[in-house]
């Protein structure tokens, strides 16, 4: 019962935290804080039922984890400061193992890991749609892989004799015969797959720099924006809008960034139904 409750309330809530990010890019505090009151009530609730700290501590411990971890990525200016609360709120809830889903790892762990690897994927997929939605993105993309074409032609070369005199070495060594063939397609797929790391990096920032810079009039500034020149991922306060007005400055810079709340829900979704991604990875290879 008490995990079911758990559950509902993650997935509202996370789901809800999501479309409040998607609408006006920021979520209210009082979201996850609801939801750590309430896993804290249920297993404060439980832990008197069955008159142990075991479910409570088991709470707190993951939960607490992640709020130091959260904090950590706020602090470095990678996430916003509900990210962190969220991420923490997956703690405080869900400390438990469903019964139908199959992990290396506990679950909050299990969680974690899914949540980077779910949002990884969701950042690109935010990042294509992003510059679809601005075409000088792809516009600016296009023109900084033509300048660095031959960057490419001779890096992919070089990788490739790169791995491709690793790869004979590792196979001379333990195997005491080199296969060929074997030692190409070796050599090959690796250098395709650190290419195409590459131009993902490049494109990201690309939209990063057209994209998600801008600059505005102040008059055009409102609550929440984000200050290029700030390092955390947290947008102004009306006081601070006020004095910028009055500061006399006709123009600001502002940053946007993808608006990650959203991997939340799929991160758990993803881990109900599939359980871990890296045991899913590895049936797959």
């Amino acid at each position: 019962m008490i995990q079911t409750i758990s559950l509902t309330t993650a997935l509202i809530g996370t789901t809800a935290a999501a479309i409040w990010d998607l609408k006006t890019t920021e979520v209210p505090d009082q979201i996850p804080y609801t939801m750590i009151a309430i896993a804290l009530l249920l297993f404060s609730y439980q832990s008197l039922v069955d008159w142990s700290y075991k479910p409570i501590l088991n709470s707190l411990i993951p939960g607490l984890m992640f709020l130091g971890f959260g904090f950590i990525m706020y602090y470095l200016g990678q996430w916003g400061g509900a990210d962190a609360l969220l991420l923490s709120s997956i703690g405080f809830l869900l400390p438990g193992f469903p019964n139908f889903t199959q992990t290396i790892f506990p679950y909050p762990l299990t969680f974690f890991i899914n949540l980077f690897l779910v949002g990884a994927v969701y950042m690109l997929l935010y990042a294509v749609v992003f510059a679809f939605l601005n075409k000088k993105i792809f516009s600016k993309f296009s023109k900084e892989l033509r300048a660095s074409s031959r960057l490419l032609l001779f890096g992919s070369i070089g990788l490739f004799i790169i791995f491709f005199l690793a790869n004979y070495y590792i196979a001379k060594t333990f195997l005491y015969e080199a296969n060929y063939s074997m030692l190409l397609v070796n050599s090959f797929f690796p250098s395709i797959l650190t290419i195409a790391l590459f131009l993902v990096w490049k494109f990201a920032k690309t939209v990063e720099e057209y994209g998600f810079k801008k600059k505005i009039p102040v008059s055009k500034l409102k609550v929440g924006d984000m200050l290029l020149e700030e390092k955390k991922l947290v947008g102004i306060t009306e006081q601070q809008l006020k004095k910028i007005k009055k500061s006399g400055k006709r123009y600001v810079m502002i940053k946007e960034g993808v608006r990650f709340a959203t991997a939340f829900p799929l991160a758990l979704l993803f881990t109900l139904y599939f359980g871990d991604a890296i045991l899913l990875l590895l049936r797959f290879i």
